[in-house]
């Protein structure tokens, strides 16, 4: 049984109680155990962030029945976005050790990506699209970049250059041919995101990927 509760002082995190073959009760403890291990005593999942999180452990378990309940492709990655603070790395960081290795996502901050960028060349755009693939099973690798938006824009040849932008508008293109799955971690809006990387991008954003926000009221957990 999958239930998530609802709170009376946020009705918006209202989820739909569904038959499923997992016990999400005990993943909500494991994952809460998990967060403690790498982030301290403190760390706990608030009753605010539940909706969420069943999402993310309905995406990472593959669970068909609760997906659909709450409107989540499988086939598509995920955009998950939410105020500064509110946990989103840590969270995709836990969850995804319930999915197999071969299909757990690799975490990359997008400012890292940039200063590679820096030091390397464009060679950095084929690392994280045309060439991330696995090299022995020949499957496409996920990658999830974190803090989408902060990056800087980077100068190529005396020419100015969106790098996110092109990594993202390649693995879309790879994803229709490949089958290659991305993620984005984000605190920006789809409106802050349309402004950053255009309204063309903006478009394939919405087919590349599942929106998952987290209540504008969840805490800073950094507190």
């Amino acid at each position: 049984m999958h239930i998530t509760q609802q709170t009376t002082d946020y009705p918006q995190t209202r989820t739909n109680v569904t038959m499923s073959r997992f016990d999400y009760i005990h993943l909500l403890e494991k994952i809460g155990e998990k967060g403690r291990s790498l982030y301290g005593k403190d760390y706990a999942i608030a009753d605010i962030d539940r909706p969420v999180v069943t999402k993310l452990i309905a995406y990472f378990l593959h669970d068909e029945e609760v997906a659909e309940k709450e409107n989540i492709d499988l086939k598509k990655g995920l955009l998950l976005t939410g105020p500064i603070g509110c946990g989103k790395t840590a969270l995709m960081r836990i969850i995804s050790h319930l999915c197999l290795p071969d299909h757990r996502p690799y975490l990359k901050s997008s400012v890292d990506v940039t200063l590679e960028f820096n030091e390397l060349g464009s060679d950095v755009i084929l690392k994280y699209s045309k060439r991330a693939f696995n090299p022995y099973r020949k499957m496409p690798v996920a990658y999830c970049f974190d803090d989408v938006g902060q990056e800087s824009i980077v100068n190529f040849w005396g020419n100015k250059i969106n790098l996110m932008g092109q990594i993202l508008f390649t693995r879309y293109n790879l994803m229709h041919s490949h089958e290659m799955v991305t993620h984005v971690i984000t605190k920006l809006n789809a409106t802050e995101l349309a402004a950053m990387y255009g309204e063309e991008m903006r478009s394939r954003m919405r087919e590349m990927f599942n929106l998952i926000a987290f209540h504008p009221e969840s805490r800073d957990k950094r507190r």
